[in-house]
């Protein structure tokens, strides 16, 4: 791996722990959700399912300025974040998990969603009968069937998070150290004279990350698959 400095370090480890953050924070909301669209028949059920989805066709800009119009500290709700719990997103390392959470939560979503579906339901029927409780049932049943879609969910999500670019930098800036992640570094360097050496080093480092993701993603699944049919 190249030698890389402080500066791009800091990016490099901002990046992964921005991805690790945002995929815990969104994934047992997006479980929720994928059971709801799942297993529930309720009135406007299409249209709840398309607000989920709106951070897939939503320009990430847009995202980030929406973000910022709810959670910025002029708006009330930021306003009550910061002032009654500390709790402060913008121009910080937790904005930024925020908004890649927002921006990737589809990824889970979708594919968690269709892993539950694909559940036979006779399995809960026998499983209800024997006494188990729907909690019980969830638990003990639908998490361990759904698993591969969990997991997938979660690693597209986690790689999603590290190329995320426009909603990060419009909701919370590009501060180094702070908020710029690989990404964000990236751009930087473009815009620097002199920095394309930069750029492609930290471009290397970005496609050798994405296709570590993809690789594990798919030996896991493979992996549990297996099990599954053993």
């Amino acid at each position: 791996m190249p030698v890389l400095t402080p500066t791009e370090l800091d990016a490099l480890w901002l990046s992964l722990k921005v991805a690790v953050v945002a995929v815990l924070w969104a994934a047992p909301l997006a479980l929720g959700c994928a059971a709801l669209l799942a297993f529930r028949q309720f009135p406007l059920k299409s249209l709840v399912s398309a607000i989920f989805h709106v951070p897939l066709v939503l320009p990430p800009v847009v995202m980030g300025y929406l973000l910022l119009t709810i959670f910025g500290t002029q708006a009330p709700v930021g306003a009550f974040l910061d002032e009654v719990l500390g709790l402060r997103f913008i121009f910080s390392w937790t904005g930024a998990a925020l908004a890649a959470g927002v921006m990737t939560f589809p990824f889970q979503l979708r594919a968690m969603r269709q892993a539950l579906e694909s559940i036979d339901t006779a399995q809960l029927d026998v499983a209800a009968t024997l006494g188990a409780g729907p909690v019980d049932r969830f638990i003990t049943v639908v998490l361990p069937l759904a698993a591969p879609g969990v997991i997938a969910g979660m690693i597209t999500a986690f790689a999603a998070a590290l190329g995320e670019f426009g909603a990060i930098i419009t909701f919370v800036a590009n501060i180094p150290g702070e908020t710029q992640t690989l990404p964000l570094a990236i751009f930087s360097a473009v815009q620097s004279p002199g920095g394309e050496a930069v750029a492609a080093r930290l471009s290397l480092i970005a496609v050798t990350l994405a296709v570590v993701g993809l690789v594990v993603s798919e030996s896991l699944l493979a992996r549990i698959w297996r099990a599954r049919l053993s």
